[in-house]
């Protein structure tokens, strides 16, 4: 009984909380100039730079306010963004020329030295970033609207990274910016983009406004993705942090906000039942959701360990706790995503099947595992990410773990994963993340699928010399039946050494009153250009 009422008091202080907060926006008095949408995004935002972390918030806010050299359409197509290219007929010398009218936020001209200073900053710490370095023999500002950069080698993914839609995306900044080291985040919110940040307003946990950019000059393409043309038909945008999702659907049905990234799985039936309200899917290629250890701590250090807690997950346990309905997941082994290409259940066939506790029991009795507690971060406030740790806990525990369940917020998340110190210290051994498919659908840009370890690894810091070999490979690969072998012999090093631990896909309708319209998908993040509010 005492759980119950504190659950419920809980839940109490954080409706109080939401209306407050709400309120103290809707009764802004700058709320009132111009036409303006009112969002509650799938998190707060706390953390501003989309290359300091991989956060996706944190990447949604970046394409408000910056933009990108080249980008993707709905076709899968690369297509120019700030810049046109061109290809040396040796494949060695990529020549990006910056179009005109591009300035920054504060009234600077874009110049080439500010991209090829942002494309550095982007590539020393985003895996495909990374990998296009090592081929690459140099990259320079020519003159202040050219950007060159030349190989090493022929690279066949050059394009595909400097415009991938996902996190991290290659943003482009003012130099000065630029320059921050990208352990450390950068200290003004300048970009070149179609919104304008209003730091001033920005208030972590209540609320982020953007407003129009008047000097963006928009490309002339339909908008498609995030390539085309980037026309903001609104004057204001509004992300409004409201952490109860039934706070936020009541404030969606009443008019007080516009769009919800992410209504549970459970109110689509009163979504659809209000003639005011619409919901769709917007990545249709959805989420893989996924388990990252910590390499550099016991007990995670330890393969052996790595393995037991592998064959203690179910799949359709963590599912059912996140989605609920069948219609929107599916159990996937395929650590680049069911359906495509480079998909294979090979070295995930115990996940595949649904786990065994038993194996899993007998692995970590014979692991040396030492009854080290587990630290597994649990954040309550996002609805995809609440769900997974408590189920993953508890398989863990009926295995024999020890879990230290660390209940948090996300941006803390965000925040302490990048910690390399041990759980004692304030470090952690486990958390839990999604990714849209669009970021792991190859071996290249999954960033989980890496060995570089400290250095220019991603968290969890693993090293593994013959998963980067693997990934050479494949980047040289010259046919898609030899990339195919390729990809499927990652897969088997990946489960071999549990670099990761796929917990399956699902797909996230977002809601949106009607009075909203133009509203674009893609495989990303819900885009703001393009939208428009009738009144």
């Amino acid at each position: 009984m005492f759980q119950l009422m504190r659950g419920r008091c809980a839940f109490a202080a954080k409706l109080v909380l939401s209306v407050v907060a709400l309120s103290t926006v809707l009764t802004s008095p700058v709320l009132a100039a111009g036409k303006t949408i009112t969002a509650v995004m799938h998190s707060d935002l706390r953390v501003l730079d989309p290359i300091y972390t991989s956060a996706y918030i944190s990447r949604d806010h970046g394409y408000m306010i910056f933009d990108t050299l080249i980008a993707t359409d709905s076709n899968f197509k690369i297509q120019p963004q700030m810049a046109d290219w061109k290809i040396s007929d040796d494949k060695l010398t990529y020549t990006f020329t910056l179009r005109d009218g591009l300035k920054w936020h504060d009234g600077a001209p874009v110049t080439a030295e500010d991209c090829v200073a942002s494309l550095k900053r982007w590539a020393a710490v985003d895996g495909m970033g990374q990998k296009l370095m090592d081929f690459t023999a140099s990259i320079e500002a020519t003159d202040a609207k050219t950007i060159t950069l030349k190989l090493k080698e022929p690279y066949g993914l050059v394009l595909d990274s400097i415009g991938k839609p996902s996190s991290r995306v290659a943003f482009m900044m003012p130099k000065r910016l630029a320059e921050t080291p990208p352990d450390k985040p950068i200290p003004e919110q300048i970009g070149s983009g179609p919104f304008k940040f209003v730091a001033s307003e920005f208030q972590p946990g209540v609320k982020s406004i953007y407003v129009k950019n008047t000097d963006y000059v928009p490309r002339k393409e339909p908008a498609s993705w995030t390539a085309g043309g980037k026309v903001v038909k609104v004057d204001r945008v509004e992300w409004i942090t409201m952490p109860d999702a039934q706070t936020a659907l009541n404030a969606l049905q009443s008019g007080d906000i516009d769009f919800m990234e992410n209504p549970a799985i459970e109110m689509l039936p009163t979504i659809e039942a209000d003639k005011g309200l619409k919901t769709e899917i917007l990545n249709k290629f959805g989420f893989q959701t996924g388990a990252r250890m910590n390499f550099l701590h016991p007990p995670f250090d330890n393969v052996k360990v790595r393995r037991a807690a592998l064959l203690a997950v179910k799949q359709k346990d963590v599912l059912d706790a996140l989605i609920g309905d069948p219609k929107y997941y599916k159990t996937c082994a395929a650590v680049f995503i069911c359906d495509t290409p480079f998909a294979t259940d090979l070295g995930g066939e115990t996940l595949a099947k649904g786990g065994d506790i038993a194996a899993a029991k007998k692995a970590l009795a014979e692991s040396g595992y030492d009854g080290t507690p587990v630290v597994l971060m649990a954040p309550g406030d996002v609805l995809t990410l609440k769900a997974q740790p408590i189920v993953v806990a508890q398989q863990l525990r009926e295995a024999g773990f020890k879990v230290d369940l660390q209940a948090t917020d996300s941006q803390t998340v965000v925040s302490r994963r990048a910690s390399q110190k041990s759980p004692k210290e304030g470090g952690w051994n486990m958390f839990i993340t999604n990714w849209v498919s669009a970021d792991v659908v190859n071996p290249i840009s999954n960033v989980a699928v890496g060995g570089q370890g400290k250095k220019g690894g991603w968290f969890g810091w693993a090293e593994d010399a013959k998963v980067e070999q693997l990934k050479d490979a494949f980047v040289r690969a010259t046919s898609a039946e030899d990339q195919k072998k390729i990809a499927v012999e990652i897969q088997k090093e990946v489960y071999d050494q549990v670099l990761y631990v796929p917990l399956g896909q699902y797909q996230g309708p977002s809601a949106w009153r009607k009075s909203i319209s133009g509203v674009i998908d893609g495989p990303a993040t819900p885009v703001f250009w393009n939208m428009d509010k009738s009144e």
